[in-house]
């Protein structure tokens, strides 16, 4: 399915625009589209010391993108990054629910702390938007569905809690500040580029990697999975839209599917042949799995403009290509095969 164009365009052309995190999984897809559109793009990256290029290494050496090593957490570094941009994409964050069972200090302090210095740096350089990435982890086990903005927030591990500390320190800065921002909270990205903490790629890696039973957790949570390059452009569509300053936008299908029947369709979209099992061991603590997100993404249609393009037939599809040919980036040799 090819990507149509959100109702509200806006000439991204000669903007400087800083993506934290921009590595990352959704934020290198959305360098790619603000290069695309003309964008002088800075990348923020959190700062290595050996010689890792990573999913930005084509711009290496050319004037594109601007690469800038550092870290949120870093007040100073911070403030000299943000200054003079136009738009700051906030995507910078320590992600994934497991570890943070074991170090819930370490979110506090990239997602909390981390989200207030790029706010302040914001609101002193006076950027035109911050968009603040949120997560629909914190809604926690839905109430009600499908999952409006106004649902209740639920911290069902620390991960959540400290991203609905993140938000809320972006969003205070609204009230007390005036500060341009908005938050958007994707549900469940998936596509090429994402890595294997994720269901989706250790999945098909496992899969690619010749495995004939694939372990999983519970089989019933549904979660609503959202194609990668549809994710960038709803950052786009929402750094366009005032209606947004102050707001929280949802950027999800509005259709769901249990982990079980997606371990089924990733299977016929690799073309391998396997079944799946539950492994106790991968179950999360009672009280912690969420076990339905859905989305309402009213306010991203109806303000922003903006609407899904990939199936997800398609999207899998397409995964599946880029984890067969990247295989390498996956600790494959721990699968039994």
């Amino acid at each position: 399915m090819n990507p149509v164009s959100d109702r509200n365009s806006f000439d991204w052309s000669g903007r400087t625009v800083l993506v934290t995190g921009a590595e990352g999984f959704i934020g290198s897809t959305l360098v790619d589209l603000l290069v695309e559109q003309g964008a002088r793009v800075r990348a923020l990256v959190h700062y290595k010391p050996y010689a890792e290029k990573g999913h930005l290494a084509r711009y290496l050496g050319t004037s594109e993108v601007e690469m800038l090593a550092g870290d949120v957490r870093d007040p100073g570094r911070v403030m000299d990054a943000v200054a003079g941009c136009d738009t700051v994409f906030h995507l910078a964050a320590l992600i994934g629910i497991p570890y943070s069972y074991d170090s819930p200090g370490a979110y506090v302090q990239t997602n909390v702390v981390g989200t207030e210095n790029i706010a302040e740096a914001c609101r002193r350089h006076g950027v035109r938007r911050l968009i603040h990435t949120s997560t629909s982890e914190v809604y926690g086990t839905a109430l009600t569905v499908p999952i409006s903005e106004d649902h209740p927030l639920q911290p069902q591990s620390p991960y959540s809690a400290s991203k609905i500390g993140a938000d809320m320190m972006a969003l205070s800065h609204r009230h007390a500040f005036e500060l341009p921002v908005a938050v958007v909270r994707p549900f469940n990205t998936y596509g090429p580029r994402q890595s294997a903490r994720a269901v989706i790629p250790t999945i098909l890696a496992q899969l690619h990697a010749g495995v004939r039973e694939i372990k999983l957790g519970s089989l019933t949570p549904t979660r609503d999975f959202t194609y990668v390059t549809d994710t960038a452009r709803g950052f786009l569509a929402v750094a366009a839209c005032d209606r947004a300053l102050g707001e929280v936008v949802n950027l999800g299908t509005g259709r769901e599917i249990s982990i079980g029947r997606l371990a089924e369709e990733l299977i016929a979209a690799s073309g391998r042949d396997a079944t799946v099992v539950v492994d106790p061991a991968r179950l999360r603590p009672a009280g912690s799995e969420v076990e339905r997100l859905l989305s309402d993404n009213s306010r991203a249609r109806e303000w922003a403009g903006w609407e899904p393009q990939m199936s997800l037939g398609e999207g899998l599809k397409r995964t599946s290509e880029w984890v067969a040919e990247n295989l390498r980036l996956f600790d494959v040799e721990r699968y039994q095969v």
